[in-house]
C-alpha cells in the first residue's frame, strides 16, 4: 500500500502553495496531530510564513485546501468505480478498503474533517460538505440502488448506510487514542488496517445482503 504524501495537486496549484501543503501534510503526519503551526510550516516548506496569506488567506484556508486536495484523489476514485462492469458487491467491496485505506493514508483526514466542520467557519463547514460529503452520499446512494436492481442488496438508507461506514471508519483513528488509554492497543499499522478491512467486510456484508447472498447462492 502506499502511504507516502503526494507531491502533486489538482488544478494547477503554483509551486509555493504546493510546498506549503506539501510540508502541512508531511508535518501533521510525522506529529500524528494537526496542531502544526505556520512557522512549522514554512521552515519545512522553505517559504515565507506571509506567503500563507496570500495563497491560502490564512492558516484555515490552508487547512481546507489540504482537505481538498485530499479528498479530490477519493472522490475521482469513486466515480471510476461506479463505472466498472463488475457486480456492485464487488464495487462495495472495493470500496470498503478503499476509504479505510485513505483514512489510513491521510491520518490527518479525520481530524480536519471534524475541525473544519465544527470548530472552524460555517464557508469551511459548507466547503468540506460540498466536496467531502455530499460527493460520498451521492455514491453510496447510487451504487445501494444499483445493488438493489441487482438483488444482491437490502434496501438501505443511504444516510444509514454512510453513517454507519464512513463513522466506523472515522472512529478507527479518531478515537484510537482514547482506546489505547483504557485497554493498551497500539496505533493504527498496515496490519491493523488489513484487519480493519476485513472485519468491516464481514460487518457490513453480513448484515446488508439480502437472504439468498448472504447464503452464498
Amino acid at each position: 500500500m502506499n502511504t507516502s504524501v503526494p507531491t502533486r495537486l489538482p488544478g494547477g496549484r503554483n509551486a509555493t502553495a504546493e510546498k506549503l501543503l506539501v510540508a502541512a501534510s508531511e508535518l501533521m503526519i510525522e506529529r500524528a496531530s494537526i496542531e502544526v503551526s505556520l512557522s512549522d510550516i514554512a521552515q519545512k516548506s522553505g517559504v515565507n510564513a506571509a506567503l500563507v496569506k496570500y495563497h491560502f488567506g490564512n492558516k484555515d484556508g490552508l487547512l481546507l485546501a489540504l482537505l481538498a486536495r485530499d479528498a479530490a484523489t477519493e472522490m475521482s476514485q469513486l466515480e471510476y468505480l461506479i463505472s466498472q462492469q463488475i457486480t456492485p458487491s464487488a464495487k462495495l467491496r472495493l470500496h470498503i478498503g478503499g476509504i479505510i485505506r485513505a483514512y489510513h493514508q491521510f491520518p490527518y483526514m479525520n481530524r480536519l474533517i471534524h475541525y473544519l466542520l465544527h470548530e472552524s467557519s460555517m464557508e469551511a463547514a459548507d466547503e468540506v460538505s460540498q466536496f467531502f460529503v455530499a460527493p460520498l452520499l451521492d455514491f453510496h446512494r447510487r451504487l445501494l440502488t444499483e445493488g438493489v436492481k441487482a438483488g444482491e442488496f437490502r434496501d438501505i438508507d443511504p444516510v444509514l448506510f454512510y453513517t454507519s461506514l464512513i463513522g466506523a471508519c472515522d472512529h478507527l483513528f479518531f478515537g484510537r487514542q482514547a482506546m489505547s488509554r483504557a485497554t493498551g492497543v497500539g496505533p493504527v499499522t498496515d496490519e491493523v488496517c488489513r484487519d480493519y478491512i476485513n472485519h468491516m467486510e464481514a460487518l457490513i456484508f453480513g448484515g446488508m445482503l439480502n437472504g439468498q447472498m448472504a447464503n452464498g447462492e
